[in-house]
């Protein structure tokens, strides 16, 4: 493999679950800070109720103040119609769709037990061609849930096998509360590859317990190109008890170039983004390699 495209997501996922309120305009200057670094594909912001999650309260100002002369796909998360047809309107190049393979989570997560949300999929699909927008699915829980515990993996088939009657771009299965394992991951993804047909698997790891690099390594054994991750590693789902950040792009990004594996991405650059990040929230970041930097290149010998 020598290529991988990584998924922004810490403008939303990231940002989402902060107690400190980040402006519009600092949310604008993350995202500008993302695209110069070379990130082509970001979730800007979600299209959900602002009462239960107040930092994606400004979507439709976020969206209004995007580049849009930057070659970039921003992302809209959407949770059933009414915030689909907020995303359109606001002028998302891609809905990002979910499916909780919880009832218990998903009922928590977005008031839908899995049927429902299965149905909720299919009916965005459709929405999303009909008006010629893209439109992904992630299958989020999909390795554990904090109040019903170990998922099936069966359960994780029998849903993207439903939902693949409704293809989307790619899809991703989310480990929402960083449970994972990679021997779980190589199983999963062995598992679902005949499901998924033509359709990329994408994967979305937390670090909630440390796992998520040595997750995203298994994923990328397996054959995935495209992953998600937050700048600093900020994040988590505001129903995920002790959410402690998402994969950290910086450090996903170390390890990939080191195993010679392009992305397009400047480091330096993603990790000048996590410390200006640090700065907006007022504390330090998750991520480790905006501390340690990337391997320093050998000093120059002496004349």
């Amino acid at each position: 493999m020598t290529q991988i495209q990584l998924v922004e997501v810490g403008a939303r996922d990231g940002l989402q679950n902060e107690k400190v309120a980040v402006s519009t305009e600092a949310k604008l200057a993350f995202i500008n800070r993302m695209i110069d670094a070379g990130i082509k594909r970001l979730e800007a912001t979600s299209f959900v109720n602002p009462k239960l999650v107040p930092q994606m309260a400004d979507a439709a100002e976020v969206m209004a103040g995007v580049p849009r002369d930057r070659g970039v796909s921003y992302i809209g998360l959407v949770l059933n119609k009414k915030g689909f047809d907020r995303a359109i309107e606001a002028g998302v190049d891609e809905v990002g769709c979910v499916v909780v393979a919880s009832d218990t989570f998903g009922q928590k997560n977005q008031g839908q037990t899995i049927e429902d949300s299965i149905r909720v999929w299919h009916e965005l699909s459709r929405a999303a061609a009909e008006r010629g927008v893209k439109a992904s699915l992630t299958v989020s829980a999909a390795f554990g849930c904090p109040f019903e515990g170990e998922v099936p993996l069966a359960r994780v088939r029998d849903i993207v096998e439903a939902c693949m009657k409704s293809p989307g771009v790619d899809l991703a299965v989310a480990d929402t509360i960083g449970v994972g394992v990679p021997s779980q991951v190589t199983e999963m993804l062995r598992a679902l590859k005949p499901l998924a047909r033509d359709v990329p698997l994408r994967v979305h790891f937390h670090n909630t317990r440390n796992t998520g690099i040595a997750n995203v390594a298994a994923a990328i054994a397996e054959g995935v190109t495209y992953v998600d991750a937050s700048i600093g590693g900020i994040g988590g789902c505001p129903f995920a008890p002790r959410a402690t950040g998402n994969v950290p792009t910086e450090d996903v990004l170390y390890m990939l170039q080191r195993m010679g594996i392009e992305t397009g991405i400047d480091l330096e650059r993603v990790i000048e983004a996590a410390n200006w990040i640090e700065t907006q929230l007022g504390k330090t970041v998750p991520g480790m390699v905006s501390k340690a930097g990337g391997f320093p290149a050998p000093a120059a010998k002496a004349a």
